[in-house]
């Protein structure tokens, strides 16, 4: 499946993007071993998130849809049961990575995989401290499939991942409600602080200090409500359309603006962009608002280590603002985005260039002279090598172009962002699929 757009437009109206993929894998996993009800607003029904509900189906939760919601019938931390095949996560590293943090946990083992894409992805990064906490578990090389040993009671530790990592981080918590005593991860720069937020909602005692968290193995987690605001990821490519459109005026509803995730937001407006927050408030512990953005003339910036940090899963669609921005801008900081979906620094700039910007790869990042001029890339063709958020990047780039554009095997744009095409068409990009 592709993407034609045709080249020019703004963006104009008011959108409301799908839920945030990471704080709906987290309610269904900490739903699951909660006591009581848990019900969840807003879930992202996407393909990476019905990874994850498969999943903790199969390990004996009860999870049913009724209306708008989802209802999660929990009965403890020690009610799963050992599945009866292999837990398919397919392309959700997310899913993998925080629910071996569960299984490490368990009287059971348990055999995960994922598609072609994902079992090239490394795991050896939670296998470590798991191992450290008393799991056993078998990989091919460091990455998946993984067969979980589960050992009960697990050993507390305190751990400092070797990079910044929301799914290390998170990983460690999870098989630390299983392990006696106090487990500590100290963090070497800023990640995403959803599990810990939610922990708490779910009744968990969390500790935050100046570099890290800690928690208390066995509290008790207690079924709540769960709102989940709208996908800044998500929102971040049409907050860049908005951006490089000239007179785009865009509404976004019900944003999520965690300040472990507002990357994008800040680096827009340091380009020049203009960005206005209305009613902002806190849902299940997330702050959120409403983002008007409207476009105007850009210039470029540095975007460095703690901008990456803030901000890693919205840098593809940040490399296209630059490409529209006056000036070069410089991304260092960048090397875990080697390891995503597909190695984003070479496909990025490989779309770049495929345009017409001039970009020079270096090996934790890039640099890229834009231009002010109204027609920043030329037409094309661009390869995804399956990876969603390129796709939806450079549907985006198509705004400023002089030609159409056509963007190859759109078909894993599903697993974040389910009717994105849909969406971005009643915005003002002139998209179709094919």
């Amino acid at each position: 499946m592709e993407f034609h757009i045709e080249p020019g437009g703004r963006l104009t109206g008011q959108i409301r993007v799908p839920g945030d993929k990471s704080i709906s894998h987290r309610a269904l996993l900490l739903g699951a071993i909660a006591e009581g009800r848990t019900t969840v607003t807003g879930f992202l029904e996407s393909e990476d998130c019905l990874a994850t509900l498969a999943a903790v189906r199969a390990l004996g939760a009860r999870v049913e849809r009724e209306g708008e919601c989802w209802q999660i019938e929990g009965t403890g931390a020690s009610s799963l049961t050992a599945p009866e095949a292999s837990l398919d996560l397919g392309n959700s590293g997310t899913s993998m990575r925080l629910l071996v943090g569960v299984l490490a946990g368990q009287s059971f083992a348990s055999h995960v995989t994922g598609d072609a894409s994902l079992c090239r992805r490394p795991m050896d990064r939670v296998i470590e401290p798991l191992t450290q906490m008393g799991a056993a578990i078998q990989s091919d090389e460091g990455c998946a499939p993984l067969t979980v040993h589960g050992q009960r009671p697990l050993t507390a530790i305190d751990y400092t991942p070797p990079v910044a990592s929301a799914q290390i981080k998170s990983c460690v918590l999870l098989a630390g409600l299983f392990a006696d005593g106090r487990t500590t991860v100290r963090e070497v720069g800023v990640s995403r602080d959803h599990t810990e937020r939610m922990l708490s909602s779910f009744g968990v005692p969390v500790t935050r200090f100046e570099a890290g968290v800690s928690i208390i193995g066995g509290s008790p987690l207690y079924g709540t409500d769960v709102v989940v605001p709208t996908d800044l990821s998500s929102a971040a490519f049409f907050l860049v359309g908005a951006a490089i459109a000239p007179d785009s005026a865009l509404w976004l509803s019900e944003v999520g603006i965690n300040p472990t995730r507002r990357g994008v937001l800040d680096c827009l407006a340091r380009m020049g962009a203009v960005i206005e927050y209305h009613n902002e408030r806190e849902l299940a512990g997330e702050p959120v608002a409403d983002l008007h953005i409207r476009g105007g003339d850009l210039s470029a910036i540095d975007i460095g280590a703690v901008d990456v940090a803030l901000a890693i899963d919205e840098l593809p669609a940040l490399c296209v603002a630059a490409a529209c921005a006056r000036g070069t801008t410089q991304i260092t900081g960048a090397a875990e985005l080697r390891v995503k979906e597909s190695d984003r620094i070479a496909v990025v700039a490989g779309g770049l260039a495929a345009l017409g910007v001039d970009v020079t790869i270096q090996s934790d990042g890039m640099t890229i002279t834009g231009t002010d001029a109204a027609d920043a890339f030329a037409g094309g063709r661009i390869a995804t090598h399956g990876d969603h958020r390129i796709a939806m990047a450079f549907a985006m780039a198509a705004l400023r172009a002089s030609a159409p554009i056509v963007i190859d095997d759109c078909a894993p744009v599903a697993t974040s962002f389910p009717g994105f095409e849909t969406l971005a068409a009643e915005a003002g990009l002139a998209i179709a699929r094919q």
